[in-house]
């Protein structure tokens, strides 16, 4: 089974190098890896020459922010699942994308996620929080959960049916595609039970509190763009799932 992994980046040169070479660290032997670069200043571009010969396809261009990027990325694919491993991210160990494939063979599902660990900005070593997904269940949508991003891997032919991300929303449409996808139309997804990713804190959803009010306000609007009816609390449960990470 073929795997296309996309690294969308932008003036990431502190932190990409070790998000590549987790990728290159895997030993499912078929995975196309896509890096889609926002026109870097920092040396990003420059650094990623080095890794051109395991690059299936890179671009370095403006952009029209993270989710036209990731289109491009979507776009540009061409295995039969798709993941994205964020620029500063790292797949938690050389078999992950092993058992990722594993999991889709043996269910025939078409998205598989798994759990995350979210560590310090500056210290990948220090966790702050543990995304322990669960077991799938649809109305758990209803009730503030989502599967992390991240952590999740979809089909092409599910993206090819059903879309790619909104570029409408500038911070929640990774929530907007997973409800579209998962909620409305009813994609068969399974819980891998284990971690699957090292999530670095700091991204645009996880920052300022304008950008988490602006997050929540894009998770609701979400409903809406679906043809749904966002459940009353909706914010205030998402918002509680995310305090108790802290304590697993």
């Amino acid at each position: 089974m073929k795997v296309s992994l996309i690294t969308v980046c932008r003036n990431a040169a502190p932190v990409i190098a070790g998000s590549v070479e987790s990728v290159l660290a895997q030993t499912h032997p078929d995975i196309e890896y896509i890096i889609i670069d926002g026109a870097s200043t920092d040396g990003t571009r420059q650094l990623l020459e080095g890794y051109r010969h395991a690059i299936a396809h890179f671009v370095s261009e403006p952009d029209q922010g993270i989710y036209d990027a990731m289109n491009k990325g979507l776009r540009a694919a061409t295995g039969e699942v798709i993941g994205f491993v964020n620029a500063g991210d790292l797949l938690m160990t050389p078999e992950t994308i092993a058992h990722v494939v594993d999991a889709f063979q043996r269910s025939h599902a078409e998205a598989v996620y798994g759990d995350i660990i979210m560590v310090d900005e500056h210290d990948i070593h220090k966790v702050h929080r543990t995304w322990l997904s669960g077991t799938y269940h649809r109305e758990n949508f209803r009730r503030g959960w989502m599967p992390p991003h991240v952590g999740t891997f979809i089909r092409k032919s599910a993206y090819d049916r059903y879309g790619h991300f909104n570029t409408d929303l500038r911070i929640g449409a990774d929530y907007e595609i997973l409800l579209r996808f998962l909620y409305r139309h009813r994609i068969a997804t399974v819980h891998l039970r284990e971690v699957l990713v090292r999530f670095r804190l700091g991204g645009m959803s996880n920052g300022s509190l304008r950008h988490i009010l602006k997050a929540n306000r894009e998770v609701r609007a979400s409903w809406g763009i679906n043809g749904l009816t966002a459940p009353p609390l909706l914010v205030t449960r998402k918002l509680w799932s995310k305090v108790l990470q802290f304590f697993h």
